[in-house]
């Protein structure tokens, strides 16, 4: 028998709590430990490995940057220090805990969550006043995820990207390559040893 109505919302606000009061650590590890397969890692990446992959981005004139699976904004201050003031800042997870975990805690007008699928991003683009992305960024384990969804990913995201503009993927296995070169044919690749697991980082450009 399903619980009433007034018990989960009840519940809800409960888990709510619950995660308010939890560090980014613990909420990741949380989360972890509940998506394994979706979380892909057990600790957030290191400062090293997010100075790396955001390197090569052209920063003054980025007016959509779009990270996919944010987690507990291991990026976000990175980037947000590095946007400017007009830019905007747009993360999309289907994991709702983080999607109101980034909500509660980060008060910037440049900032937007969304709960939903990178697999629509051209569609959230568009829900949110834009018509492409300068940047997207990614540490979706791409091998894991259910079949069709990593080609799906890799398409959509190239049709959202601006000419010139790049798909930003970090990852722990270099068989994500085969799914970003689907859609994309000039990938430039390095590897970051300064990381628990050590990762492989990608830049895949459009045009």
């Amino acid at each position: 028998m399903n619980a009433p109505a007034g018990d989960q919302a009840l519940k809800r606000r409960a888990r709510d709590r619950g995660a308010k009061s939890l560090g980014p650590l613990a909420m990741f590890f949380r989360e972890f430990l509940r998506h394994p397969v979706m979380v892909g890692s057990i600790i957030p990446s290191s400062g090293k490995l997010i100075r790396n992959m955001l390197s090569r981005c052209d920063w003054p004139n980025t007016k959509l940057f779009v990270e996919y699976g944010p987690g507990v904004g291991t990026f976000a201050r990175a980037i947000l220090d590095r946007l400017g003031p007009d830019a905007t800042y747009l993360v999309i997870d289907t994991n709702r805990e983080f999607i109101d975990y980034l909500r509660d805690r980060i008060h910037d007008p440049r900032f937007v969550a969304v709960h939903g699928s990178a697999a629509d991003v051209r569609q959230i683009i568009a829900e949110n006043g834009h018509t492409e992305a300068d940047y997207i960024l990614s540490g979706l384990p791409f091998s894991t995820l259910p079949p069709g969804i990593g080609p799906k990913i890799a398409y959509e995201t190239h049709d959202a990207l601006r000419a010139g503009g790049a798909f930003l993927v970090y990852q722990f296995s270099p068989k994500c390559r085969d799914f970003i070169a689907l859609a994309f044919d000039n990938i430039d690749h390095a590897f970051e040893p300064v990381n628990i697991p050590p990762a492989q980082l990608y830049w895949a450009w459009k045009g």
